[in-house]
């Protein structure tokens, strides 16, 4: 299950980017909406300079199944 649809359609760095704030926007408080769209952009700036494209895919992935663990787990709680 992803976090939001549109999941497999992700297949640029900005689009992920994109799909993860908007992932951070339905978690339920600020302070977590908050912590989360910093991590997101630290780890966009981390791998910026990437341009293995099969790498970038496989960060992709992780990323998108990242952020479905993290919303089923805050689904979980309320």
């Amino acid at each position: 299950m992803a976090p939001l649809p549109g999941a497999e359609l992700v297949q640029r760095p900005l689009q992920l980017y994109r799909y993860l704030l908007r992932c951070c926007q339905k978690l339920p408080t600020k302070g977590i909406q908050e912590h989360y769209r910093h991590a997101v952009r630290q780890s966009f700036m981390v791998h910026a300079d990437e341009d293995d494209p099969e790498r970038i895919q496989q960060i992709i992935k992780r990323a998108i199944e990242d952020a479905d663990w993290i919303m089923n787990k805050y689904k979980q709680q309320n």
